[in-house]
């Protein structure tokens, strides 16, 4: 009888939305959301319920409902740091994606939205691959201070997939290449890959390139006088670099097309905006390279932002004497999401428990 698993992937600007049958893709459609229809939303667990409403609408526009599903595939969200591969959702996930201790993301409704329509049809739930994948080299940990320590939270979905797809695409073995992948979104994640292992990455939520609404890495004795002597608390500080900074924080929009328009019509901020992101992406690049002593099989470049060709040809100009560079716009998580669980559907793969 023929399986069909529903993807769940929410991001900061998007619910993505899918279906598979037995691993092939039947659809997948991508709600946009501008910035209006979710200030509503004073947090990001608040924007449930209307997330989840969107989803069922989608559901029941294809003749389907919870019942009629072998499974729900959901993207992972920032949860304690987990070995890669599939994991069943569980009451103790879903607390922690609520409570939200590590950080809030977008990608925490994911799991919550779909462990609440598996429940509705007796079925299961899984994560593929969240953004707290760890596999740090031990050196990568050491943050510069005793009293901290680097954690790795990245886009690992889709840096992982489209790594993975690079390696098929050429015949070799993704446990035989060097990689430096850049997921280009709402968050900026740059990551380098050696042997099959994601050994260092930027976490875009504290340190790296900033990306749309995210700060990055900020000149922390300023960082630290602005909280002293504005007596900020954790939370509002956080909304700050992460929700409210990045790009947003110069031009007051997280919406790419827009900042690209700008840019094309030559408005000052813009321009000086986006040529200041390719800088410092091409940083980061640049400095990963150095964690495989600048052996690398190639860069890849990946996420919604690399549909737009000027942006990528203005990081290949920076870039491209490390090694050649790949565009793959948009991104494989939602065929990431589908393989994970097929997987486990077909016994080839054991669940793995939170």
């Amino acid at each position: 009888m023929p399986e069909t698993v529903l993807i769940i992937n929410t991001g900061n600007t998007s619910t993505k939305v899918g279906l598979y049958t037995d691993g092939k893709a039947d659809d997948v459609t991508v709600i946009r959301h501008d910035d209006a229809e979710l200030a509503r939303f004073a947090l990001v667990n608040d924007q449930k319920e209307f997330r989840q409403s969107l989803v069922l609408d989608y559901l029941k526009s294809r003749n389907l409902d919870a019942g009629s599903l072998a499974a729900v595939a959901a993207r992972g969200g920032i949860l304690r740091p987990m070995e890669s591969g599939t994991y069943l959702v569980n009451e103790a996930m879903i607390r922690d994606l609520i409570e939200a201790r590590r950080g809030f993301h977008a990608s925490h409704l994911s799991a919550q939205i779909g462990y609440s329509i598996a429940q509705k049809g007796n079925i299961k739930c899984y994560i593929v691959d969240p953004i707290t994948v760890d596999e740090f080299d031990p050196v990568a940990r050491v943050s510069g201070h005793q009293a901290f320590s680097r954690e790795m939270r990245t886009h690992a979905l889709n840096l992982k997939a489209v790594a993975k797809r690079f390696a098929r695409e050429i015949g070799r073995p993704y446990t035989d290449l060097n990689l430096v992948v850049v997921h280009l979104g709402t968050g900026v994640s740059v990551s380098v890959h050696h042997q099959g292992r994601m050994v260092d990455a930027m976490d875009p939520c504290q340190e790296g390139a900033f990306s749309l609404d995210r700060a990055g890495g900020l000149p922390i004795l300023q960082v630290a006088r602005h909280i002293t002597e504005n007596r900020m608390e954790y939370d509002a500080f956080s909304r700050m670099v992460f929700g409210e900074g990045g790009v947003y924080s110069y031009l007051n929009t997280r919406d790419f097309k827009q900042v690209t328009r700008r840019f094309h019509e030559n408005d000052g901020a813009a321009v000086e905006i986006v040529h200041a992101l390719v800088y410092q992406i091409a940083k980061e690049v640049g400095a990963l390279s150095t964690v495989v002593y600048g052996k690398l099989d190639a860069i890849l470049l990946t996420g919604g932002m690399a549909y737009q060709e000027y942006f990528t040809d203005l990081i290949k100009r920076r870039v491209a004497f490390l090694a050649p560079v790949h565009c793959y716009p948009g991104e494989d998580e939602i065929q990431a999401l589908a393989e994970g669980v097929f997987r486990i559907l077909n016994r080839e793969e054991k669940a793995l428990q939170y």
